[in-house]
C-alpha cells in the first residue's frame, strides 16, 4: 500500500478509469456478438446495421483510450470482412441453387 499521497491519489484514478474501461469493454465484446448473431441468421440489412453500430462503439472505445487505436482498427476490419463474406455467399447461394 502506498504511503505517498500522491500515490494514494493515482491508485484511486487509476482503480476508476479501471472500472470505466472494463464497462466499455464489455459493452464492444456484446456489439460484436450482435453481429456475429446478425450473420450467422443470414439477416444482411440487420449485420449491416450491427456493423456500422459497432464500428461506431470502437471508434469511441479508441479516442477515449480505452481501446488502442490499432486494435480496433484490427477489429473493424475483421467485422467488415465477416460481413462481405456473409453477402457475398449469400448472393452466391441462390445462383447454385437455380
Amino acid at each position: 500500500m502506498a504511503n505517498i499521497k500522491s500515490q494514494i491519489k493515482r491508485n484511486r484514478q487509476n482503480e476508476r478509469r479501471r472500472q470505466r474501461n472494463k464497462a466499455v469493454r464489455s459493452a464492444l465484446k456484446t456489439a460484436q456478438k450482435k453481429v456475429h448473431t446478425a450473420v450467422s441468421e443470414g439477416d444482411a440489412t440487420a449485420a449491416t446495421e450491427q456493423v456500422r453500430e459497432a464500428s461506431r462503439a470502437l471508434d469511441k472505445a479508441a479516442s477515449s483510450g480505452a481501446l488502442h487505436r490499432r486494435a480496433a482498427a484490427r477489429r473493424k476490419s475483421r467485422l467488415a470482412r465477416e460481413l462481405a463474406r456473409s453477402s457475398s455467399s449469400a448472393a452466391s447461394a441462390p445462383a447454385s441453387e437455380a
